[in-house]
């Protein structure tokens, strides 16, 4: 029964526990040797092998076939060579003789260790981020290992990531042994440290728990459109079915709201609006400033994206939410700049826009006005300078002024009454005339 060199069970052992090929740590033991083995031969072209016959590395001298010697350290006469090796021997071809490699010495074999941690951790990096790049937006669960600085360090299967400190839930608090799920930021390949970042606060963890919670989500029946957060305190999400007769907010909450709240109880009491996706911007809009109910919505400019909302003077908190949280995801789950007024303030706008339009309307009428006085003040004058008919005129108006109040004294039945006394006084007198004469 064959037995199995130790070196090879050792290199074997740390290739598993290290998680990276055996000929990967075969090499770097063969650098090592080599770095080692340098310090001893210094001047000598220096190569390590591993022998898989006996399960050992060899130590070879390199040296190269020249017509004539003038380095005999790193040279090989040809003469020589085809005396060792016959006619194949040739100028520039290659020799390996064997060194010692029993006394490298202390320092020798403390420069070995280094290499070979040093080629085993680069090969380990290079094997986490080519595992985990692929892996970016994916949700692992952890347990916390320590804290570093505000960061902390979850270590999941046989690597460390870092949660830090930007990238944490101000409304959750963590101590050494909790578990954590976290989704995949990005990998480093060039950190010092643990590469893989990990993130409580992005979007795409929110994403994820719906679709590990709504069956709807998973199987496509019910389509995720947008997700915004404010982590710790609010999110909403936009939701669209692709099937007529399947609710996608229903679906989302679930019965007596369990599917939500399990979301909720996951990020620690984070508010989530679940609100359905639309097409038409306005329909979007007045969903997604929800909990607030909205009057009416109008666009105001569509190349800017630009739009008001009017709601009832009571909803206007609601609508604005604390210190603008709610219009603020609103706005960036819509992709509108969303302008928020109450029908109180609203009509106060409309009022002073008809007020100043008025007042406008107003100032221009007098102007034209007191331009036409102005004219016919200003040819008045002009026209009285002529003399003769300007004094014509006011001549028959004196006379009409003065005539009017003579005939408006007298009534039409005094005036017959003065003609017929004077008719009567006329008569007899003319008759008393008249009989002397006879």
């Amino acid at each position: 029964m064959a037995t199995i060199n130790p070196l090879l069970q050792q290199i074997d052992a740390i290739a598993k526990e290290k998680g990276v090929e055996p000929e990967i740590i075969i090499g770097a033991v063969q650098d090592a040797l080599e770095a080692a083995a340098r310090k001893k031969y210094k001047g000598e072209e220096l190569r390590a092998r591993f022998n898989p016959e006996t399960g050992d590395f060899d130590l070879l001298t390199v040296k190269k076939i020249v017509e004539e010697v003038t380095d005999p350290l790193t040279q090989f006469s040809l003469t020589d060579a085809q005396e060792m090796y016959g006619d194949e021997a040739e100028v520039d071809m290659e020799v390996e003789f064997p060194r010692d490699k029993g006394d490298l010495g202390r320092i020798a074999a403390q420069t070995a260790k280094q290499v070979i941690f040093q080629k085993v951790r680069e090969a380990e990096r290079e094997n986490v981020y080519g595992e985990y790049s692929e892996r970016i937006g994916e949700v692992v669960s952890g347990i916390v290992k320590r804290f570093e600085n505000g960061d902390i360090i979850i270590e999941f299967g046989r690597v460390e990531a870092q949660l830090p400190r930007k990238e944490q839930s101000r409304a959750e608090n963590y101590t050494v042994g909790d578990r954590v799920r976290a989704v995949i930021r990005g990998v480093n390949r060039a950190a010092k440290g643990p590469q893989i970042v990990l993130s409580r606060t992005d979007p795409a963890l929110l994403i994820k728990l719906f679709e590990q919670e709504v069956p709807e989500i998973y199987d496509g029946t019910v389509m995720i459109r947008g997700a915004v957060r404010e982590a710790g305190d609010r999110a909403k999400v936009a939701v669209y079915s692709r099937e007529r007769d399947v609710d996608p907010v229903g679906a989302c909450v679930g019965m007596k709201g369990t599917r939500v709240q399990s979301i909720i109880r996951e990020l620690r009491g984070e508010k989530i609006d679940i609100v359905e996706w639309s097409d038409d911007p306005i329909f979007f809009v007045t969903n997604a400033i929800s909990p607030a109910k909205v009057q009416r919505v109008s666009i105001v400019d569509d190349a800017e994206r630009v739009m008001e909302v009017i709601v009832e003077d009571r909803q206007l908190s609601l609508a604005i939410g604390k210190k603008g949280q709610n219009v603020r995801l609103a706005a960036k789950l819509t992709g509108w700049k969303i302008d928020i007024k109450s029908e109180e303030e609203k009509r106060r706008e409309v009022e002073a826009q008809f007020g100043a339009l008025e007042l406008g309307e107003g100032a221009e009428g007098a102007a034209e006005e007191g331009t036409g006085g102005a004219a016919e003040a200003a040819l008045e004058p002009a026209a009285g300078s002529e003399g003769a008919p300007v004094e014509e005129e006011s001549s028959e108006m004196t006379a009409s002024a003065a005539l009017e109040p003579a005939a408006g004294d007298e009534t039409p039945g005094e005036a017959a009454a003065v003609e017929e006394t004077a008719e009567a006084a006329a008569v007899p007198d003319s008759a008393g005339d008249q009989e002397p004469r006879q």
